[in-house]
């Protein structure tokens, strides 16, 4: 219980020095909202215009350690300003309208990439110099270095515009179909997901296999698992209750903090296929210097990968008697 409790004063503060951060980073660069928005317009407002302007953002000249106290508050009510990319449309509302494409997208792409990959190491280890680890080993370092925007644009040419098996752009058909809790539209955003998942499951595979290859291949070397052979114990429980359970261990901290930036999405793939994501809202935002928006997303992002890493240290607890006993 004391080390969970640490855990959670040490998560605590780490979440209060990243929500420190994004509020100094905006405020100490030059300009401001207000400012930007002018710029992307091109217009040219008398000083009365641009006061009331920037009330309507939320900017104040206030002393910095006001302004931090007043963006405290407005996290806790929710309010994380207005974007100016979308105005007059509240930051939160972007994030709640681009963050469920990404989690269903990325979620559901990164675990069948973890699963797959996970699952072909401790095959290709068990059954080294076979068949499958001679094919499997050098195919998937093969497509560890296609970078992923290559691969995005190959599937897109061949798959989507040569064979027309899959949309090539967008999260759904706009013409033809009304976004809801409708089949339709729920088979329409899965056709048009499949490319973006298919880019992203065949370029994380192979992290997740050579990792969990190389720390089978350590684990196997020791003298519980030789122990266990020497018993005589089934291969299957030899290689999954002794030597992958242990072995896995690297990649559950992968996948945790990978699973934390699964809200951030996979930028240049939403960008290939202009996808509707919160990748695609950070490219956007950049474009039109919309700090509220960069902001919002950073924040959901922080809070993100703080609960992955707290999740897996949970597991890590579970998984690993070792850990238990040297923590009591």
């Amino acid at each position: 219980m004391r080390h969970l409790i640490r855990r959670i004063g040490f998560y605590l503060v780490a979440l209060w020095a990243s929500v420190t951060l994004n509020f100094l980073i905006p405020h100490l660069s030059p300009g401001n909202p207000a400012q930007a928005l002018m710029a992307r317009f091109r217009g040219r407002l008398s000083p009365q215009a641009q006061h009331a302007l920037e009330i309507s953002l939320g900017v104040n000249h206030d002393a910095l350690w006001s302004q931090y106290l007043q963006y405290i508050n407005n996290l806790l009510h929710g309010n994380l300003g207005v974007s100016i990319t979308y105005l007059p449309t509240p930051v939160s509302e972007v994030i709640a309208q681009d963050l469920p494409w990404t989690l269903v997208l990325v979620g559901v792409s990164l675990v069948i990439s973890f699963v797959i990959g996970t699952v072909l190491g401790i095959i290709v280890v068990w059954r080294r110099n076979s068949f499958s680890d001679v094919v499997w080993t050098p195919l998937f370092t093969f497509l560890s270095a296609i970078p992923y925007f290559w691969l995005a644009l190959a599937l897109l040419y061949v798959l989507g515009s040569q064979l027309n098996w899959f949309p090539i752009h967008g999260g759904y058909d706009t013409d033809n179909t009304t976004p809801g809790w409708n089949p339709d539209f729920i088979l329409s955003a899965a056709q048009y997901a499949i490319l973006p998942a298919l880019t992203i499951v065949i370029g994380s595979i192979s992290g997740w296999m050579l990792g969990m290859r190389n720390a089978m291949i350590t684990t196997l070397s020791e003298d519980y698992v030789l122990m266990a052979e020497a018993k005589g114990l089934k291969p299957w429980r030899v290689m999954f209750t002794y030597a992958a359970r242990n072995a896995i261990l690297p990649n559950i901290t992968a996948f945790a903090l990978s699973l934390g930036f699964v809200v951030s999405g996979s930028l240049l793939t939403e960008i290939v296929f202009s996808y509707p994501g919160i990748g695609f809202a950070i490219l956007q935002a950049v474009d039109n210097l919309d700090y509220a928006l960069l902001q919002g997303i950073f924040l959901v992002i922080t809070l993100a990968v703080l609960v992955a890493n707290f999740l897996a240290d949970l597991i890590y607890v579970l998984l690993d008697p070792r850990v238990r006993v040297g923590r009591r």
